[in-house]
């Protein structure tokens, strides 16, 4: 089968294309010619939009910095939120309140905005002119276009769900409300698109993996810092991005130093930089703030044993960490890795530990099989194998889909080792922690913050 990367490259650059009419570019001959049937020829369209999309924001192209950095906007072919009738007249597509329009109806010509682009640092920068670099990027479009759409539904979703997230909301509802919003606006499909992993929501001393299980009546309060950590995926290609939300304004200087921590993280990663080099440059901006609470100050620590992470498709941890203090191993980043660059900041040790019930979990993305001679265990890891293959999930995620009594069930899996247990991870009682996390793409030319909005 021809390579259409190629075909488009050859068939579709500026020069060709816009000479050519619109009947042309439709010719049952032209095609024939081409070789390439319609289908393909709109798929070898789509790529090359793409392309261009790339080439335009490589220094240069007369894209300027602000343009390349703008997450939102940055488009070709059309204006965000337009879709044309068949007279040629365009109609304005308004998202919903909640969200329910997938976001494919905002982006017609398929290509999704581009994150914010940042350069190698020093040594690596060669990369941005290199001709091989950048055609080894142009054919990676789909599959990064694929991740782009995964982060616009993220920012489209966090942007409602920052509107709803006020005292008094039961935190069962807040998170059902998210969680139906990416389903709409993903077209969720099975494994090949929908939700990532269940939502953290953790609030003051929880760090993470805390969602409420059915019949919690936990409420968001005024006082409380919350940690909403979602993902979304297609193709397994995850978007893993968090944030936090607060209303007091005493916790500002916590939270500031989590996001300037966070987008330090960010600076410091690319390919061949050591994973410890990021853990050092995240330390030294997050211990050099500080905050006071009821008279006493304390100095913000970074959680030592929570780190970043290497994505891999339909896996979120996929094998290498990302420190966030100095130390730790000298394991390099490398060309084509996606990594989640997260950071915890927290008023109390700077240690977490299990604790509280349990409601994430996720099956064993190395098991081979394991006999289980639990007839309902069978039953269940069927329903998982189905539903949510190597991605994590949560009770409420196996009540939606109609399992019942499976706890004793869930339980001889995590004993055998099929599935593995995540509770809630807890910093000392009375302290407070706030959480930040962008998803990036090791270009071969450049990185790409994935999952960068407006918002942080």
């Amino acid at each position: 089968m021809p390579d259409l990367a190629e075909a488009t490259a050859q068939l579709l650059t500026p020069a060709d294309a816009e000479p050519q009419t619109k009947n042309e570019a439709a010719s049952p001959t032209s095609q024939a010619a081409d070789g390439l049937s319609k289908s393909q020829l709109k798929k070898a369209k789509k790529r090359a939009a793409a392309a261009r999309q790339e080439t335009d924001a490589l220094p240069g192209s007369g894209t300027t910095a602000a343009d390349a950095a703008n997450p939102v906007t940055k488009t070709t072919g059309g204006d965000v939120g337009t879709a044309k009738k068949k007279k040629g007249k365009k109609k304005v597509v308004q998202q919903t309140e909640p969200p329910t329009i997938p976001v494919k109806h905002f982006f017609p010509d398929g290509v999704y905005p581009q994150g914010e682009w940042q350069p190698y640092k020093n040594d690596q920068r060669w990369r941005e002119t290199n001709e091989e670099k950048r055609a080894l990027e142009r054919s990676q479009v789909d599959m990064i276009n694929e991740a782009r759409q995964c982060a616009e539904v993220h920012r489209q979703v966090r942007k409602y769900i920052r509107t709803i997230a006020k005292p008094g909301i039961k935190m069962v509802d807040l998170c059902e409300t998210l969680e139906g919003s990416v389903r709409a606006l993903i077209e969720e499909n099975g494994l090949a698109a929908g939700i990532a992993f269940p939502t953290g929501c953790s609030l003051n001393h929880v760090a993470a993996h805390w969602t409420p299980n059915a019949g919690d009546q936990t409420v968001l309060q005024y006082d409380d810092v919350m940690k909403l950590d979602f993902g979304t995926q297609i193709n397994g290609r995850i978007i893993d991005s968090a944030f936090t939300v607060h209303f007091n304004d005493k916790y500002d200087p916590l939270v500031n130093a989590v996001k300037e921590a966070t987008n330090a993280g960010v600076s410091a990663a690319g390919i061949d930089v050591r994973l410890c080099d990021i853990g050092e440059a995240v330390q030294e901006v997050m211990e050099s703030y500080e905050i006071e609470l009821e008279g006493k100050t304390h100095q913000i620590k970074c959680i030592r044993n929570l780190n970043g992470h290497s994505i891999g498709p339909y896996r979120i941890h996929a094998g290498k960490s990302v420190p966030i203090v100095k130390g730790g191993e000298g394991t390099k980043m490398e060309e084509g890795e996606f990594f989640a660059i997260e950071t915890f900041g927290s008023t109390g040790k700077g240690y977490v530990r299990e604790d509280m019930e349990c409601s994430h979990y996720m099956k064993n993305f190395d098991v081979g099989h394991v006999p289980l001679r639990l007839p309902r265990a069978k039953q269940l890891l069927a329903s998982i194998d189905r539903n949510f293959g190597t991605l994590a999930f949560c009770k409420r995620y196996l009540d939606r889909i109609g399992e019942t009594k499976y706890q004793m069930a869930l339980k001889n899996l995590c004993d055998a080792g099929v599935v593995d247990a995540y509770p809630p991870l807890c910093e000392s009682k009375g302290s407070y922690v706030a959480q930040f996390e962008h998803t990036i793409y090791l270009h071969p030319t450049r990185k790409e913050i994935l999952s960068r909005g407006d918002d942080f």
